[in-house]
């Protein structure tokens, strides 16, 4: 590759910006569409800005709601990129190495999604100061929420610095430096356990919610990341594949369909050994799964929720474990979107809502979001969608016009 002296970073970023915003009639519907979703966010959270939390359906109960469960299942689409990472630079296969970059441009919008909803889950901007290291009330090393904050800005700059540099290096016509990026990526592939084990420890932290306060919590967040992350990345892959020119090795979607079966088994296991545990001799710390399970006094609005969530999850990884159309698309994608959502009901408002009721005093309040946490939630999702979209359409126009 010949280096080309007239391209310098002022460039890289005016032509990045440049070629998204071309594109074909479609894909400018696409980006109106997300615009519009963004749009009605904004005008969801001027309410919520003005009124505060009052707007939403979160009580002193249940403190915790929409927001949190997409935070938490978000950290572990995030953290899935390293599933991507580790075979291309550990194990050096030429694969995943091809689209390593499109996984950490996934990893990199889900981020941006959780840090959003985190803010709005503060009820209003002025109660972001205290998050600010020099300002505000850290409380580090003693706050387990301190630690997420680091360990979520830090996965962040990871996931984005490294593929700057080496598209940079592609679109300035000359081979990127392993010795500078190298480290990091390793780096981050430990920084991506840590993302997620210590949102499991938010939780599992705490004594006085039992069903939280379990040991395979931190394990299992791990599994259903594995899952239901590299589910989202063979959907983005296989959007790629038939709308642009960039194609993908159908090696790579065996591959992945093999980590998420492995995963997505290893969930189960041990959903059902948490299961097993709560209801083969219940206690008193069992009543959160019975309420999400079977309900109580009339209580419950969740007991469809989970149960389809729980059944979904069982019928897509079969689907995929036997793989009865080999990898043929319609079979495999549907599967892949069903596990997606399945561990999303399972994993947000499934294990949000259940740890927070009933209250200390035995208090029980069925939660349902609100239209403002819709519309807010609406307006981050179209906000990490076209964060996703602007950083692979570059990558992919990069990677074929100068990684030659």
């Amino acid at each position: 590759m010949k280096a080309v002296p007239e391209r310098n970073l002022k460039t890289f970023f005016s032509d990045a910006i440049r070629w998204n915003l071309r594109g074909s009639v479609g894909f400018q519907i696409f980006r109106i569409l997300l615009f519009i979703g963004m749009g009605v966010g904004i005008y969801a959270y001027s309410f919520q800005a003005r009124y505060g939390l009052s707007m939403t359906g979160m009580t002193d109960i249940v403190s915790w709601g929409f927001y949190i469960s997409n935070f938490t299942f978000l950290v572990g689409v995030a953290a899935a990129a390293v599933m991507l990472i580790l075979p291309a630079y550990l194990f050096h296969d030429p694969d995943f190495h091809r689209v390593v970059l499109i996984g950490e441009g996934v990893a990199v919008g889900a981020l941006v999604m959780c840090l959003s909803f985190i803010m709005v889950d503060l009820g209003g901007p002025l109660q972001a100061w205290h998050l600010i290291p020099g300002i505000g009330l850290f409380n580090f090393p003693s706050s387990i929420l301190a630690w997420d904050v680091l360990v979520l800005n830090g996965y962040l700059l990871l996931n984005a610095l490294v593929p700057a540099y080496i598209l940079y290096s592609h679109y300035m016509g000359r081979q990127p430096d392993e010795r500078k990026y190298r480290p990091f990526v390793f780096l981050s592939i430990f920084w991506a356990f840590s993302i997620h084990m210590v949102t499991a420890f938010l939780y599992q932290g705490l004594p006085a919610r039992p069903f939280w306060n379990n040991p395979l919590m931190g394990p299992r967040f791990l599994a259903s990341a594995f899952a239901a992350g590299p589910a989202l990345i063979t959907l983005i892959l296989a959007i790629i594949d038939s709308t642009t020119s960039f194609k993908i090795n159908r090696k790579i979607f065996n591959k992945l369909r093999l980590i998420i079966v492995i995963s997505a088994i290893i969930n189960l296991l041990m959903l059902f050994s948490e299961i097993f545990k709560e209801f083969y001799f219940p206690t008193h710390h069992s009543i959160s799964a019975i309420y999400l399970f079977f309900g109580i006094d009339g209580h419950n609005s969740l007991v469809p929720w989970i149960w389809t969530s729980v059944t979904v999850n069982l019928i897509a990884t079969l689907v995929l474990a036997f793989n009865p159309g080999k990898n043929n698309p319609k079979v495999l994608l549907p599967a892949c979107a069903f596990l997606f959502v399945a561990v999303w009901m399972e994993k947000g408002i499934g294990l949000i809502v259940p740890g927070l009721i009933p209250s200390p005093l035995g208090e029980i309040v069925d939660y349902l979001p609100t239209w403002v946490e819709l519309g807010v939630t609406l307006g981050i999702l179209c906000l990490g969608i076209t964060v996703v979209t602007w950083l692979i359409r570059t990558a992919l126009i990069i990677e074929q016009r100068y990684d030659q």
